[in-house]
């Protein structure tokens, strides 16, 4: 039986993974952005790593190695942040062609320590060997304080739906490029997350909080799904920019699209209280009211123009 046959790359995961009961250490973990683990008195260990295939997150006809390092620390440092935490150390293991250049490794390095000096990441060790393809890992470590922690899990029915930035731009730059055009590949090329101040600040104020790896209707279903509720989100209310637009046009895509399942777009998402919108609007401005959470029973859709539509699941490496 195939990946797909039972429910793609999701519920391989759910197949595969215990769930850990009767460790106090583990404050949570298969089910979120991150790992969480008891540290200190004030203060919880969050624990994610994320992993890049070449041809498959990476193209060296696309992206030059400078690129590929920074993207690998973006996507991991995307996941601390997502939970209110702050990211500190990284571990890299890599299988590399035997024909890769010195030269190669040495743009893939300062890609990653360029990232890594923004938002104060040390790269203390790792494992080197060789395979067919590229492939790098990298695992990080952060922290985060107890009263900030922001789970996937937290959502209730009233909270609104928030989401940072614009959507949509990771995909229409990849769109773009499949179809030979110029334009707006920088998003796809260099995407970007959000600083872990951003993340502390919003963590202050919401119940739950994901960032956007698989596309916006994946990560509400996540919340969903964790949660036990379920969604609304409003098609009209997803921002998207004015190039992105553009990009849909000459595509001859829908760019809502794009925001919804394209994925890799490194905002976060988060469910707010009605009564916190105004005090987060004193410390944090960049962000969309796009829904809102509702019983679980009224199921996860998207409102398009007055008609409910089902939300289909964001990327996924085996999908069929």
């Amino acid at each position: 039986m195939r990946i797909a046959e039972i429910g793609g790359e999701f519920a391989l995961i759910n197949r595969l993974m215990r769930r850990v009961d009767g460790d106090p250490s583990v404050i949570k973990g298969i089910g979120d952005d991150c790992a969480v683990l008891a540290y200190t008195a004030e203060r919880h260990l969050v624990v994610t790593t994320d992993m890049m295939v070449e041809n498959s997150h990476f193209s060296r006809g696309w992206f030059s190695p400078f690129q590929v390092g920074k993207k690998l620390m973006e996507v991991n440092v995307s996941d601390i942040v997502a939970m209110g935490g702050v990211p500190r150390y990284a571990f890299i293991s890599i299988a590399l062609t035997r024909d890769t250049e010195v030269e190669y490794m040495d743009e893939l390095y300062r890609g990653i320590y360029a990232s890594g000096d923004k938002h104060g990441v040390h790269l203390i060790g790792g494992d080197t060997t060789h395979g067919r393809e590229i492939v790098l890992n990298l695992a990080l470590i952060g922290d985060v304080e107890k009263d900030l922690l922001c789970l996937r899990s937290d959502a209730r029915p009233g909270d609104l739906i928030c989401v940072t930035g614009t959507l949509g731009g990771n995909q229409a730059g990849l769109e773009l490029l499949l179809a030979g055009k110029g334009g707006h590949s920088i998003e796809f090329l260099e995407p970007q997350c959000r600083l872990a101040g951003e993340g502390q600040i919003i963590a202050r104020h919401a119940n739950a909080m994901i960032d956007v790896s698989d596309g916006l209707g994946s990560e509400v279903r996540h919340i969903c799904e964790e949660s036990g509720v379920g969604a609304r989100i409003d098609a009209g209310t997803i921002p998207i920019s004015a190039e992105v637009r553009e990009a849909g046009r000459t595509v001859g895509k829908d760019p809502i699209d794009f925001a919804l399942s394209g994925g890799e777009d490194f905002e976060l998402v988060f469910t707010l209280p009605p009564d916190r919108i105004d005090a987060l609007r004193t410390e944090f401005t960049d962000f969309t009211i796009v829904g809102d959470i509702l019983p679980r029973q009224e199921g996860l859709f998207l409102n398009k123009e007055g008609k409910r539509i089902d939300i289909c699941r964001g990327y996924d490496h085996f999908a069929g």
